[in-house]
């Protein structure tokens, strides 16, 4: 199996999604990458462990890609060694009419994991930045006090929008919440091939909405916006992974691999040292609890 390098996946400088792979195998078998995942994931969940008895860092992992990229298969197959409460999964849809009647961030912030624990963002805050621009019209439901219209939507609106996502990942990072954000970069042909074949199954056709295939006429948008996502908003407290999204497998091992190299990096997660008076009256109360 060929090695996994991380530097290849992350987004750094200018950069096009057009250059991108879309695909990778590793030159392994799906049975191969699945062991290497089973693998990763245990020393991920045991790491998960650990982070939560330090208590001092919050992990936030965000996903972002196209329908049928792959994101809930990932969760589930990446996260399933996790302590359940030690990971908290947000899937973020439609704005209610509360969220609405805040900032677009608040329900965000609400959503962040506490210390010790993982967030996991299906959907994330960028989609402030990447369907409200596709389909500008959205904006007017934020009720926003300058916006009537929107011919008042311009470059400026959307400059100001990236500096606050921008200002709101480098506060939470300040104050110890460790972000990792996925672009799963799945190819055109395999999208189509993944909506047929929930078409075929009777038992995915209920994921199947007819807003799917409104959506993939505009591809060539959609990429341009993440284009300039990954470009205005990758920074190394914050940074984007573009991840080959055609093989699920594979994405999913490459996510885990991400994960846990550069969460090994932070040498201060540690158990907390037990207390010298109590480590020195272990044998005694083993002794108590056996004598009862």
């Amino acid at each position: 199996m060929k090695k996994l390098s991380i530097s290849e996946y992350k987004v750094e400088g200018k950069v096009k999604i057009s250059e991108f792979k879309s695909f990778e195998d590793f030159d392994a078998y799906k049975k191969e990458l699945e062991k290497e995942l089973e693998d990763t994931r245990e020393k991920l969940g045991d790491l998960q462990d650990t982070l939560y008895a330090h208590g001092k860092y919050a992990v936030l992992v965000c996903l972002q890609g196209m329908d049928t990229a792959g994101k809930d298969s990932l969760i589930r197959e990446v996260f399933k060694d996790f302590n359940a409460r030690g990971v908290v999964v947000h899937s973020f849809k439609v704005p209610t009419e509360l969220e609405k009647n805040h900032d677009y961030l608040w329900r965000h912030y609400i959503a962040l994991p506490a210390r010790g624990k993982f967030g996991v963002f299906n959907r994330t805050h960028y989609e402030n930045v990447l369907v409200t621009r596709v389909h500008p019209n959205y904006i007017l439901g934020e009720k926003l006090p300058a916006i009537h219209s929107v011919s008042d939507i311009d470059e400026t609106f959307w400059d100001k929008r990236f500096e606050q996502i921008n200002n709101f990942e480098k506060t939470i990072a300040q104050n110890g919440t460790l972000i990792f954000k996925f672009f799963l970069n799945l190819s055109k042909e395999e999208q189509k091939n993944r909506l047929i074949r929930r078409l075929d199954k009777p038992n995915k056709r209920w994921k199947f909405s007819p807003g799917d295939l409104v959506e993939r006429k505009l591809w060539d948008t959609y990429m341009n916006c993440y284009e300039d996502i990954l470009n205005r908003t990758s920074h190394p407290h914050a940074p984007w992974y573009a991840i080959p999204a055609d093989n699920k497998p594979a994405a999913r091992l490459i996510v885990a691999s991400i994960l846990l190299e550069e969460l090994q990096k932070y040498e201060d997660i540690k158990e907390p040292k037990l207390d010298e008076d109590v480590k020195a009256r272990i044998q005694e109360f083993k002794e108590t609890l056996r004598g009862e």
